[in-house]
């Protein structure tokens, strides 16, 4: 049944449409419609006609945005206009200094995202470096070079061996065509192309075999097409629109610091006004001094240092990723790796080596493996390069290899046995034989697919001599290893008498003997296998999303582990869902279906959106590794993508937040493994920051209603801010990872900052600190001493033993060591050095209104400090003790 879109258009200016479904249609049919003679091509006016209705054959451009709309757009996160009302508070009280450091700060973040602005765009421009800048068409009845800008609907294409093609052709004339279609279609082989008209029905990209793409590289032969879709019509124009059109995600330390900030603004500001109104009307204190206190609380409270302290920690995660071999294109991504639930990857070129190799060789009779690769090596049109490596048809160049590790000289056989005649592979027969030897003594050699060679066997070589042969026993053999993901191909011979040159293919293959079967296929990579393992003890479930063949995808699966192996169950019928079954689901469907399947196959570019899309509406956190165009628009609308930079298109670097430099797929373990460090660091920062802010808000809230005096100056709220805050915070950048961070499950996807018990941890060390302040500011009211100095100096000290403390979430500091992080034991000497130039130095005793301590009172400081250490310690020791008895 013809397809609706398929059907003729109507008359006048028919030639003027692009031409969807051309690939069920014969290549005249296609040509009528288009209203072109091929022999001829189009006449230079008609084709300067049709341009100026299609336009350029290029892809589409965003419009471009001002550099004054690029640069406000990055001040429009609440966050950042919670600081910027902090900088100007900050300078209402006088810090000159304060002020410059919050905006410093904001203006770094807006460079930073002024830059990520770009990534969109380069993606798009490297889509249109594909296409070629020269195509050879066939105007007016002459061959002439054009720029591929300029081709249009109806234009004649001539293609050969190199050439990438400039617009979506259908095929009208080929000769031994094999186009590498694998950076559109994921397919790691070149494709056999033909010219006959496809049945009716829905065919996969990869299976369109008389159609030839935008942006694919001809490998082999030769052949003529007609343009029948050009610019954003095209496949790979349908890439780069999906990729135009794709909105990015938030990463989760985005969304989680937005919900952070709003929060603590709005708890801080409800605060701080409570404490205004109580120390003014309640204790009567100035107007102006408690205006003053409230607002340099605020600005204390609100930890304007924490998008420094995340881009720092981001940064250094990003240098340290570069070692392993992974480069980080967008910084959040480091911190978002620690959040994937799924990682889609790729299959060819990311699990596989994106090159054929031989799997197996099948014989009968203990025949010589040599006789099976002396054949292979003459039936075969790859040759050996200036640096020694074999090269060609991906197929040819596995056996060439085999071959020659079997110990089989090549040139040695090629001189004795030279090729006198070739009947070439062609799709209908899907065999190729050559002819070798000398008169008397002539030899062909056949090899193709099993279905095609076998029934012309009557017999299989053995050490024993020729015997009859078993077709079916054979063929049966062939089914299997192709059902295990391979691609077969039988190897036979026959010696003749006399020169069979002459004779045509049908009666020339006829009467032969058996070799061999020689199973190929692209094997995983050596690594990957480790790598799938780690990212399930990781709780990472690993889908293999890819445009190949069911049972070669399958195989490959079973092989990492990232689908059960037969027989093991837990895949049942949803063992592979391939692009065509996807497309009859609605995105319900697919939403249940996603649960459980672990591989799909033969799919296209629109489809692994879906599918990706699919995960996030679980709530999954996805990572697409890729390296192919096809790849690129999921790889954009995925939580983070992951692209390879060896073997990757430059379209799926650009659309990537992360390239792997090595091509390894091992290295995604690496890169969440940091990623999970650098979140717990942050998770450390914000434990640390505000536990310390929220001691000081509590030691100035409950004084007065406890009927102490206000206890800290405004100036001495901004000085415990910045050299806490300062230095020790950023330290903990240096954390290294904590013990386990492999084996525990990712964060759930709705899990804020403050959870995992972060809130309570705050709360109640900040109330233990607000305590120890007020007893010793109480205590030293009634002794007489400097109240105001002491308070001062014990909310510095106790923020000290506190961030000693949190250094990990479990472990004590005593089995950390205080040399497994030297930054912060540096950051922890320097900031107590200042409190004590603070205390004792007399030009800063003036500024600061403190008085020098005597050493009883400095001891009493510290020792009110120290009981925050103990009791962190002991809350870690008693989750140690809990978690030793769930396990």
């Amino acid at each position: 049944m013809r397809q609706p879109h398929a059907e003729a258009p109507p008359a006048g200016g028919a030639g003027h449409r692009q031409v969807d479904g051309a690939h069920l249609h014969s290549a005249d049919l296609v040509a009528e419609r288009l209203e072109v003679d091929p022999r001829n091509g189009l006449a230079p006016p008609e084709a300067a006609q049709r341009r100026a209705v299609h336009g350029e054959n290029r892809l589409p451009e965003p419009p471009p945005r001002g550099l004054l709309r690029r640069v406000l757009d990055q001040f429009r996160d609440f966050m950042v206009l919670v600081l910027l009302a902090a900088a100007v508070l900050s300078g209402f009280v006088g810090d000159a200094a304060d002020t410059a450091a919050i905006v410093v700060i904001v203006l770094l973040n807006a460079a930073i995202g002024l830059t990520q602005e770009w990534r969109a765009e380069r993606a798009l421009e490297a889509l249109q470096r594909l296409a070629t800048p020269q195509a050879t068409v066939r105007r007016g009845g002459l061959s002439q070079c054009i720029e591929t800008a300029q081709l249009v609907p109806g234009d004649v294409v001539l293609l050969e061996a190199g050439n990438l093609v400039p617009a979506d052709l259908r095929l009208h004339e080929v000769a031994q065509l094999r186009v590498d279609e694998s950076a559109l279609t994921g397919e790691s082989a070149t494709v056999e192309k033909h010219s006959e008209a496809l049945p009716h029905g829905e065919h996969a990209l990869g299976d369109r075999l008389n159609m030839a793409f935008k942006g694919t590289l001809v490998t082999h032969g030769r052949a003529e097409g007609l343009v029948v879709a050009t610019g954003v019509h095209t496949e790979l124009g349908r890439v780069a629109g999906l990729l135009r059109d794709t909105e990015e995600r938030s990463t989760p330390l985005q969304r989680r610091l937005a919900d952070f900030g709003k929060r603590l603004s709005l708890v801080v500001l409800a605060i701080c006004a409570v404490m205004f109104g109580v120390g003014v009307l309640l204790r009567g204190e100035p107007l102006l001094l408690m205006a003053l206190t409230a607002i340099s609380l605020a600005v204390a409270a609100i930890p304007e240092a924490l998008p420094a302290v995340v881009t720092v920690l981001l940064a250094l995660g990003a240098r340290r990723m570069v070692q392993v071999n992974a480069l980080v294109r967008r910084l959040p991504s480091v911190e978002t790796l620690g959040s994937v639930s799924v990682i889609c990857s790729d299959k060819t070129g990311t699990l596989t080596c994106n090159r054929m190799r031989v799997q197996a060789l099948e014989r009968w009779g203990r025949l010589e493996p040599s006789a099976v690769w002396q054949a292979a090596l003459l039936c075969n049109d790859a040759s050996l390069n200036a640096e020694g490596c074999w090269s060609g048809d991906p197929t040819e160049t596995a056996l060439a290899e085999a071959a020659q590790a079997a110990g089989v000289d090549a040139a040695a056989l090629r001189r004795d046995l030279q090729r006198r005649h070739e009947w070439p592979f062609d799709s209908q027969r899907k065999r190729m034989s050559t002819l070798h030897g000398q008169p008397g003594d002539w030899l062909v050699v056949t090899k193709g697919a099993p279905e095609s060679v076998l029934p012309l066997c009557t017999a299989v070589a053995t050490a024993q001599g020729e015997q009859p042969l078993d077709v079916a026993a054979a063929l049966d053999t062939a089914a299997d290893l192709a059902a295990r993901g391979m691609r077969v191909l039988a190897i036979a011979r026959r010696r003749w008498l006399h020169d069979p040159a002459a004779l045509q293919a049908p009666a020339l293959e006829q009467g032969l003997v058996l070799l061999g079967l020689v199973s190929l296929a692209d094997p995983p990579r050596p690594e990957a296998l480790e790598a799938v393992t780690a990212c399930r003890s990781a709780g990472i479930v690993p889908v293999m999303i890819t445009g190949d063949h069911p049972a070669t995808a399958l195989a490959i699966a079973r092989q990492l582990g990232i689908a059960p192996a037969e027989g093991e169950g837990g895949a049942g019928e949803h063992a592979v869902l391939t692009g065509a079954q996807l497309a009859r689901l609605d995105d319900a469907s697919l939403a249940r279906a996603v649960r459980d399947v672990r591989v799909y196959a033969r799919v296209d570019p629109a489809q692994k959106i879906r599918i990706v899309q699919a995960l996030q509406s679980h709530g999954q956190f996805v990572a697409m590794t890729g390296d192919g165009v096809n790849d690129a628009p999921a790889l954009k609308a995925a939580d983070i993508g992951v692209a390879m930079g060896r073997g990757g298109t430059d379209v799926a670097r650009q659309a990537a937040s992360l390239v792997l430099l090595d091509d390894n797929f091992a290295s995604i373990v690496a890169a969440v493994r940091e990623g999970r460090r650098i979140f717990d660091n942050i998770r450390k920062f914000v434990r640390y920051a505000m536990t310390g802010n929220s001691g000081e808000i509590w030691t100035l809230f409950l004084a007065p209603l406890l009927g102490l005096p206000i206890p800290l100056l405004p100036l001495h709220i901004l000085w415990v801010n910045l050299v806490t805050d300062g230095l020790p915070g950023l330290a903990l950048a240096a954390e290294p990872a904590e013990r386990g961070v492999m084996q525990r499950p990712p964060r759930a996807p709705g899990e804020s900052v403050l959870g995992g018990g972060l809130w309570q941890h705050t709360l109640w060390v900040g109330l233990l600190i607000a305590a120890l302040c007020l007893g010793v500011q109480a205590w030293a009211l009634q002794a007489g001493m400097p109240w105001q100095t002491m308070v001062f100096s014990v909310l510095t000290l106790a923020q000290m033993a506190h961030v000693l403390a949190i250094r990990s979430e479990t472990d004590s500091l005593f089995s950390l060591g205080l040399r497994s992080n030297r930054p912060l034991a540096a950051a922890v000497l320097l900031t107590l050095g200042l409190q004590l130039a603070v205390v004792y130095l007399p030009a800063l005793q003036a500024v600061f209104r403190t008085e020098a301590l005597s050493a009883p009172e400095l001891a009493i400081c510290a020792a009110a400090a120290s009981v925050v250490f103990v009791a962190v310690e002991a809350e870690k020791a008693l989750r140690r003790r809990r978690a030793g008895r769930a396990a």
